[in-house]
């Protein structure tokens, strides 16, 4: 590698590539991450292991190996699994006669295994932790060779992806049993980021000997079958983006049991099937383990989650007894944590900090402010300050948003106020409005199995990441194609206080209509919107909800809801409720060109439940 370096000897590249980094986030796209964080991960490692044949690092991150490599071993071992595989890990063993706890790190489902979060392992060596990091079976990257089948990347682990299954779970066994034999641990602690996360709360639950004693669980699930099946829809886009961030092909990566599974999903079939295999790989099937362990979970995830979105993790969090914390965060998936993980910034990332503190408090007894907190931490959108970077346009976050604690999800919300779905809006015909009396007797049709202009993200992960920069998606309503969704927005919303917001929304909304298509089957997808003075809007929440079995031309009352929010309307905005049929998110069951008909008959008024707190 060709690295551009300063007078004194420090990798120019690189320090601009952590800021960009820093200031943008770590993904390029739903399935890439910036290869500069990949090539900053590498740079450590080859600085650890003695291979760097000249300095590549910052001066503050040369430092920083230094200073491991003088309190500590480092080693990068093959542990084998019960059935033979053979995973890829890395070592930090601290040189200490005293007991220390080991946290153990299975990592992320990237294509880099446990290599991406060098920079994690190095803090928390420097905090006292022994270190011991591995790529699941089967993650990391895997190159065809013609005619010589394929060739594994030097963090990948044998063996096919079981996507957090039983043989995951018992490789974390595996993994403690070697833990324990080469650092004598006082305790044990499991780290995990998106996919390792998941691994980590199961592990725990599950591991024979009740050998954890804390977890941290960041942009996490609670159920996986939830995640990715909900409201009889399924959540398309994300599994297609699991899989083509293996790092290899499917033939190489998933066995021929969940190749099976994947494809079942993809069409749709089979699906009590899949949604078994899904609750074998939820944490929540097994919360009562947790419990009876009373394993210390701490849990981090973002209101607008497209891998596992957060209503299920609220739920399995909201199940457990054991001492827990829910951080909510603004973005999509490892937004909050990414950079925090693989590099420094010029301010902590609070994310990774408090993970850090809760697993100071719960596996190192240090005294810290663990205790006070609360149960819930809620990141409100999108209260923070930007200012508008001159070169590039973009916005960045000057001063983070307002967080407010709850003792528990329940008092998350402290009221709910009903916004009734009328025939007509106040000031435009073409939709319906949102009023605070019941209205029936009306009906309003679209067009279903067309796209519109109303849509989650522009795409998985990459929106959310920008949002969480300071970068909200912006929305104009006046493009959406009324054919093909129907609107229903209230009048200008007041403050009910001088100098406060209109509506502290805080919770999970729901909504309660009469639907009925010309077709068998339809799907709805609706969509939250605070539409401003200026006629663009941010979106605050959304669920989709597919109905079967309808028969054409027959009301079908529906009440589903959406994902939480925490979100502040400010005074004279509009609330804006827009429902379609189809979503690139999701799959959908309209048949193109049906028409479907939402619609309030007497004694059964069309509302929206929206808490406030």
């Amino acid at each position: 590698m060709n690295h551009p370096h300063n007078d004194d000897g420090v990798d120019t590249g690189t320090a601009a590539q952590m800021r960009r980094i820093a200031r943008q986030g770590i993904f390029t796209s739903p399935t890439s991450v910036d290869p500069a964080a990949a090539r900053i991960a590498e740079a450590l490692i080859a600085t650890l292991d003695g291979t760097a044949e000249q300095s590549l690092l910052p001066a503050d991150l040369q430092r920083l190996t230094e200073q491991v490599k003088q309190t500590a071993t480092v080693g990068f071992p093959r542990i084998t699994a019960k059935d033979g595989v053979r995973l890829s890990a890395h070592t930090i063993k601290l040189k200490t006669d005293e007991p220390a706890p080991v946290v153990i790190v299975p990592s992320g489902w990237t294509p880099f295994g446990w290599g991406l979060f060098e920079y994690t392992y190095l803090q928390l060596a420097l905090r006292g932790y022994h270190v011991l990091a591995y790529t699941p079976r089967g993650i990391g990257h895997t190159m065809a060779v013609p005619g010589s089948g394929y060739v594994d990347g030097p963090f990948t682990s044998g063996g096919t992806i079981d996507v957090a299954g039983p043989a995951d779970v018992r490789d974390g066994s595996t993994v403690i049993d070697y833990a324990q034999k080469h650092f004598h641990p006082s305790r044990i602690a499991f780290l995990g980021e998106s996919y390792g996360s998941g691994i980590s709360q199961l592990v725990a639950a599950n591991d024979p000997r009740g050998r954890v004693d804390a977890v941290v669980a960041l942009s996490t699930w609670g159920d996986l079958a939830t995640s990715l099946f909900q409201n009889d829809t399924r959540h398309l886009a994300a599994v297609a983006s699991l899989i083509a961030f293996t790092g290899g092909p499917p033939e190489r990566k998933f066995d021929e049991a969940t190749r099976r599974i994947l494809a079942d999903f993809q069409a749709g079939e089979n699906l009590d099937a899949v949604v078994a295999w899904g609750k074998e790989r939820a944490p929540s099937s097994y919360a009562d383990k947790t419990n009876a362990r009373g394993i210390p979970t701490f849990f981090s995830n973002t209101w607008h989650e497209t891998l596992f979105p957060v209503n299920q993790v609220i739920e399995h969090f909201s199940g457990l007894t054991v001492p827990k914390r829910l951080n909510l965060w603004i973005g999509d998936h490892a937004a909050p944590e990414g950079a925090g993980l693989i590099m420094p910034s010029s301010a902590p990332n609070l994310p990774v900090a408090e993970a850090f503190a809760w697993l100071d408090h719960h596996v190192r007894d240090v005294d810290n402010d663990v205790p006070t907190w609360s149960q819930v931490s809620s990141q409100i959108m999108f209260t923070y300050e930007t200012r508008t970077d001159p070169q590039t346009g973009n916005k960045e976050v000057v001063s983070p948003a307002t967080r407010e604690p709850a003792s528990s999800w329940m008092d998350v919300t402290t009221s709910t106020e009903r916004w009734y779905l009328t025939a007509a809006a106040s000031d435009d015909e073409r939709d319906g409005g949102l009023g605070t009396d019941p209205e029936t007797g009306w009906v309003r049709q679209f067009t279903a199995g067309r796209l519109t202009e109303a849509t989650a993200v522009d795409a998985i992960i990459t929106t959310g990441q920008a949002e969480w920069n300071g970068n909200p998606k912006s929305y104009t309503p006046g493009k959406f194609d009324r054919q093909s969704l129907a609107v229903w927005s209230s009048g200008p919303v007041t403050a009910r206080s001088q100098g406060g917001t209109a509506r502290r929304i805080r919770g999970i909304p729901e909504l309660t209509l009469t639907v009925r298509s010309t077709a068998p089957s339809t799907t709805l997808v609706a969509y939250l919107f605070d539409l401003g003075p200026d006629d663009t809007a941010r979106i605050i929440t959304h669920e989709p909800l597919t109905l079967a079995g309808l028969t054409p031309g027959q009301d079908r009352a529906a009440t589903w809801k959406l994902q939480a929010a925490g979100y502040d309307m400010a005074d004279g905005h509009r609330l804006m409720l827009v429902l379609t049929s189809m979503d690139p998110l999701y799959s959908d069951a309209s048949i193109d060109d049906s028409t479907t008909t939402i619609s309030s008959p007497e004694g059964r008024a069309a509302y929206l439940a929206l808490p406030l707190g």
